[in-house]
């Protein structure tokens, strides 16, 4: 791992800047700020779709079950639902793979009220996951003026992401699926911002919103390589120029 040219890039950014990388194989491990919690934006929803398949291994719930679309779940922004007819019946199948894959706000929150976002965080905690705490729904103004968020740390989102590839989150079988799932992100102009181009996989899931932009994954170099990278109250365009830059990185030094 070029630590050296990766730290150049982070320590150029304003702002709060959270990130950790791991080689999978040789364990080498970068940690920047790693275990300091950060708004989470979307990146919240890997946590989310955890829970999902949790609870779908210990029998609670079928991914077969439908959910019908009511015009009052309809949030803004990202995703598909929120532009599909009312009445429409979705499989909560279907809206984990929205929500990671589009990063869908309507499937979020629609999931995030079968689930319960108590459930979800015993599950956080279950992970081992320090600064990551679901706190509330998505686009909840009124608690966000009250400063109620949702955090994630770089770290945790390392360690979430090398369960998923040991085949160690939830089961073997849901692990397969969910990186699966990450494997078919639509939203792929941070990290893998070199590597499509060169055949190199990258699963992985984004968030943003103002002053925020993270992206978190796996690339699937010569040696696999989690990346976490996290930023709040920063340039957002400076700083998915450097995570351009240290998904390349991170692909020729594995």
């Amino acid at each position: 791992m070029n630590r050296e040219a990766i730290l150049r890039e982070l320590e150029k950014l304003p702002g709060h800047i959270g990130f950790y990388a791991k080689e999978l194989h040789s364990g080498e491990t970068l940690r920047y700020h790693a275990d300091e919690p950060v708004e989470a934006a979307s990146v919240i929803k890997l946590t989310v779709m955890a829970e999902a398949f949790r609870q779908r291994e210990a029998g609670i719930l079928r991914f077969d079950e439908t959910v019908t679309i009511r015009e009052e779940d309809k949030l803004p922004s990202c995703g598909a639902l929120t532009y599909m007819h009312s009445g429409l019946q979705v499989q909560l199948g279907d809206l984990v793979t929205l929500m990671i894959i589009l990063s869908d706000n309507t499937a979020t929150n629609l999931l995030i009220d079968r689930l319960g976002i108590d459930a979800i965080n015993a599950q956080i905690d279950c992970m081992g996951l320090k600064a990551t705490r679901l706190n509330r729904k998505l686009f909840q103004p009124e608690l966000a003026r009250l400063g109620i968020r949702n955090t994630v740390g770089a770290e945790d989102m390392g360690r979430l992401l090398e369960a998923i590839w040991a085949d160690e989150l939830v089961s073997p079988a849901a692990s397969r699926e969910m990186l699966e799932i990450l494997k078919n992100q639509r939203l792929n102009g941070k990290l893998p911002f070199y590597l499509h181009s060169r055949d190199i996989v990258c699963a992985h899931k984004t968030g943003e919103d103002d002053g925020i932009t993270h992206d978190v994954g796996i690339i699937f170099a010569d040696e696999p390589c989690v990346v976490c990278f996290l930023s709040e109250r920063t340039n957002v365009p400076r700083a998915e120029q450097a995570m351009h830059e240290i998904g390349r990185i991170a692909a020729e030094s594995t």
